[in-house]
C-alpha cells in the first residue's frame, strides 16, 4: 500500500508544482494577511484545495490536515498532512526557496514524505523503511561527530527569544563551525543530504515538519523536539545526523 501511497503523493506534488510555478512571480498574485499576521497567497489556497480534492477522491477514508483549511492532528489512523507552500514569505517576494510539503502519517507517525521545490528543480521523498531520495538519488546524513566541525541551518532568531533561549542558541552558533540561514524546509533537506549537520527551530507547526521528519530519519538522522520527543508533534524541531543530537539538545536546554 505504501508504494501506491508514494505514487499518489508524487502525483500530488506534480499537481502542486503546476500551480505554484504558474503563480510564482505573477504580477497579479493576490496576497492577504492571516490572523497570525503571516501571509497567504492565492497559490497557497489553490494548492491545498486541489490536493484535498485529489486525496478525498483517491483515499476517501483518510483524514487531512492542512495549513490553510485546517484539521486536527490525528493520534490514530491515516492522516495526510499538507503545507501547500512552505516559505510563503519567500514565494511572495520572488525568492525561489519554497516548497510543497506532503506527508502521510499513520498512528501518529509519518510513514511517507514528499518535499517538492520546483523553483529549485528539486524533489525529495522518503517512505518508512524505503530510504530517502533527492531526484531519485539516495541520501544519507553526514558523519560529522563534533560540534566544532558541524554546520547548522536555521530560520530566524526571533522565536528563540520568545522561548527564552536566544542566548543558548547564540552560544550554539558560536560552538559550531559554520551557520547559515537556509530557512524553512531547506535546512532539514540539507541535513538529510549530508550537506549540513544540524537544523533547528523553536516554534513550528506539524505541517511544517511531518514530511521532513521521515526524510531525515530515512536518511539515517534523528528528528525530535527541543524536549527530545521523537517526531514532528512537539511544536519545535531539532534534526541532526544523529551523532550530534545529544550535544545539540544539551546546548539548548
Amino acid at each position: 500500500m505504501l508504494k501506491q501511497d508514494l505514487a499518489l503523493a508524487i502525483s500530488l506534488a506534480e499537481a502542486a508544482d503546476a500551480i505554484t510555478l504558474d503563480r510564482f512571480q505573477a504580477q497579479d498574485l493576490n496576497v492577504a494577511t492571516k490572523p497570525d499576521l503571516t501571509p497567504v497567497s492565492d497559490a497557497d489556497l489553490a494548492v491545498e484545495k486541489t490536493l484535498r480534492g485529489i486525496i478525498e477522491r483517491e483515499r476517501p477514508d483518510d483524514d487531512i490536515l492542512g495549513e490553510e483549511y485546517g484539521g486536527t492532528p490525528a493520534t490514530t489512523g491515516r492522516q495526510w498532512v499538507i503545507d501547500p507552500i512552505d516559505g510563503t514569505k519567500s514565494f511572495v517576494r520572488g525568492v525561489p526557496i519554497w516548497a510543497t510539503l506532503i506527508a502521510l502519517c499513520d498512528g501518529h507517525t509519518p510513514v511517507l514524505g514528499v518535499v517538492s521545490a520546483p523553483a529549485l528543480s528539486r524533489r525529495w521523498w522518503a517512505t518508512d523503511g524505503g530510504g530517502a531520495f533527492l531526484n531519485g538519488s539516495p541520501l544519507h546524513v553526514s558523519k560529522v561527530s563534533t560540534l566544532a566541525d558541524a554546520s547548522l541551518g536555521f530560520s530566524s532568531l526571533s522565536g528563540w527569544a520568545d522561548r527564552g533561549l536566544r542566548e543558548k542558541f547564540v552560544d550554539l552558533t558560536d560552538a559550531v563551525w559554520r551557520i547559515r540561514g537556509y530557512g524553512d524546509f531547506w535546512s532539514y533537506c540539507l541535513v538529510a543530504e549530508g550537506a549540513i549537520d544540524i537544523a533547528t527551530e523553536p516554534e513550528v507547526n506539524l505541517w511544517d515538519l511531518a514530511a521532513l521528519d521521515i526524510l531525515v530519519r530515512e536518511a539515517g538522522g534523528t528528528f525530535t523536539s527541543l524536549d527530545g520527543e521523537p517526531g514532528p508533534y512537539g511544536g519545535s524541531a531539532v534534526a541532526t545526523n544523529g551523532l550530534l543530537h545529544a550535544d545539540v539538545l544539551r546546548a539548548l536546554r
